[in-house]
């Protein structure tokens, strides 16, 4: 009976020293409560001016993302304390032991998606290319919509949405179309072997100049390229706005100056010559008898 009593004592101990340990416990609970809103608030204020300051010397996808790095470093701050003012045995190091810890499995569970976001900020750092950037890259060509902290986001010359992981972009080489305000292109031409390059090049550079969109500065060129089976081939290179619809175009309206201009100088553009071996077989299929064996 007496142990009875006795183990009945001690189970309302516990209890009556677990209930003194919870009031003992809301104030600090509070405070940390406190801690974490008023860090949360912090990280938005913080998250807001951070972007409309960046937003005026970077581009915007570089202030989106970094604005919302700032906000979550402050509010992963802000529990932390909270944590540290809950428990007071715990140490500020030994949180900052077992974040480590917690940080290495995080790494380990999720790491495609760190590796991506790591590769993100390091474009968004490096810049390699922005927003309205017209680029090539992993085999997509197109115009760079956003870089997030996950993902490049294009849409290609046919009006299609792709997105393309960031570790794969940062990994592979970036060709950017836009990065000068005008790039150079060319086109070939074949003229007969009876007419004269000379004039044939002279002829076409002065065609080229009288395109509109094709650059004085540098001028046009045409060069002979290669001897062909039954043509000269003659490459005119000219520099013109570096986006693909402006490029386009300007290709275009170069090459209906360059024919016009040799059709008018006398200038042949002819076919390519294909020679066919008179055998017995091709006779006969000729005069329209069979070949005799």
């Amino acid at each position: 009976m007496s142990s009875a009593m006795n183990s009945n004592d001690e189970i309302g101990d516990s209890a009556r020293s677990l209930w003194e340990s919870t009031l003992n416990a809301l104030p600090r609970v509070g405070v940390a409560i406190a801690i974490v809103f008023v860090g949360w608030l912090f990280g938005r204020a913080a998250r807001w001016t951070m972007r409309a300051r960046l937003q005026r010397r970077r581009t915007p996808s570089f202030a989106k993302v970094i604005s919302k790095l700032s906000l979550w470093i402050l509010v992963i701050v802000s529990v932390l304390l909270a944590l540290a003012v809950t428990f007071p045995s715990v140490k500020p190091v030994d949180l900052l032991a077992g974040l480590g810890f917690f940080s290495i499995a995080v790494g380990f569970a999720f790491q495609d998606i760190l590796e991506n976001s790591l590769a993100g900020i390091l474009l968004l750092f490096r810049q390699p290319f922005r927003s309205g950037d017209q680029i090539a890259v992993v085999g997509q060509s197109g115009t760079v919509v956003e870089i997030n902290i996950r993902e490049t986001r294009l849409t290609t010359f046919d009006g299609e949405s792709v997105i393309i992981p960031n570790r794969d972009v940062y990994k592979n080489v970036i060709l950017v179309y836009t990065d000068r305000p005008t790039r150079r292109l060319q086109f070939d031409v074949g003229i007969a072997y009876h007419n004269d390059p000379a004039h044939a090049t002279t002829a076409i550079v002065e065609a080229l100049q009288t395109v509109p969109g094709i650059e004085r500065d540098p001028l046009p060129v045409a060069v002979v390229h290669e001897l062909g089976v039954s043509t000269v081939n003659i490459r005119a290179m000219f520099w013109t706005d570096s986006r693909r619809q402006e490029s386009i175009t300007v290709t275009d309206a170069a090459i209906k100056a360059v024919k016009a201009r040799l059709d008018a100088d006398g200038i042949e553009m002819p076919a390519e010559i294909i020679a066919l071996q008179a055998t017995p077989s091709f006779r006969a299929a000729l005069q329209g008898t069979e070949e005799t064996k």
